[in-house]
Order: structure tokens, then sequence, then C-alpha cells
């Protein structure tokens, strides 16, 4: 299923969804957790991305795993080295941006007043900044591994 696209390897193709969404969910669940009044406008954007960014990254993980065993099951010495150090921020980033993408829908669902409270956050003040700060934390973890992740990849190939 993540082997080709047209006659050509997934891998290059996919990750480019991942590069893009991974750090639009960092900048905006950050801009959401951080800026009480940017709420209003951004939580649909926080709900799309913390779904589709997660996703994508899986979809990049699968389709590297299958490019790893298409193309490069016998690689050794440093080329070995650099696609293990590059799998290994992979994982590291799709457990990172899967926690963002549940703490951001968290936050999103938290800050929201219940139908019977006008302007109050559903569960008070204290849970929505712990969820801030959760998310934020998150999100630079997220935005450190595609970094790392992107940079790792992009040394693999062209070094």
């Amino acid at each position: 299923m993540f082997d080709e696209i047209l006659g050509l390897p997934a891998h290059p193709l996919i990750v480019h969804f991942a590069v893009v969404l991974t750090p639009l969910l960092v900048v905006v669940a950050a801009a959401y957790a951080l800026v009480p009044r940017w709420r209003v406008p951004t939580a649909w954007a926080v709900v799309l991305l913390s779904l589709a960014a997660p996703a994508a990254v899986a979809a990049a993980r699968q389709s590297g795993e299958s490019l790893k065993a298409a193309r490069f099951g016998s690689a050794e010495g440093e080329m070995a080295a650099r696609i293990s150090a590059h799998q290994s921020f992979a994982n590291s980033l799709l457990l990172s941006v899967l926690g963002l993408g549940v703490a951001a829908l968290l936050l999103v669902y938290a800050s929201r007043p219940a139908r019977d409270s006008v302007g109050r956050d559903r569960f008070g003040r204290p849970v929505t900044l712990i969820l801030s700060a959760v998310t934020v934390l998150l999100a630079g973890a997220a935005g450190y591994f595609v970094f790392q992740a992107g940079d790792s990849g992009a040394r693999a190939v062209w070094s």
C-alpha cells in the first residue's frame, strides 16, 4: 500500500504531508494554548491538524518502512547507521505528534464553555492551564523531532 505512487517510491512523496502538517500543528496548537483570545478563530484548525498531522506522520513512517525493505534492506556501514538514526527520530516524532494531537484536542474540548455556562472553561481554569502547558511542551517536542527526522533523512540521502 505504501510502496509506490505512480511508479515512484511513496516515501519521498508522502513525507511532504508530515513535513508541512506537523509544524502547522505545532504553531497553531501552541498559539491556541498561549493566546486565549485566539482560541475561537483557531479551534477548527487545531482540531483538523490534530487529526491530520498524526495520520500524515504515520503514513510517512509506514512508507519509510516499505522503502527501507524494498531498497535499503541490505544497507551496511554508514548508510545503515544514517537510516537507523532517521528511523529512530521518526519513531519519536510519531509518539510526540500523537501526544500533541491528543493534548490539543483535549485542550480545545476543555477550554470550550459547557452548555450551561457562559464564558467559563468546561472543567475549570486549572485544568485548562495544565492542558495548555502539556500542549506547549509536546509542541516543542514534536517541533524538535520533525526537524531531526527531516534533517537525518536528508543527510541519509544526500550525504
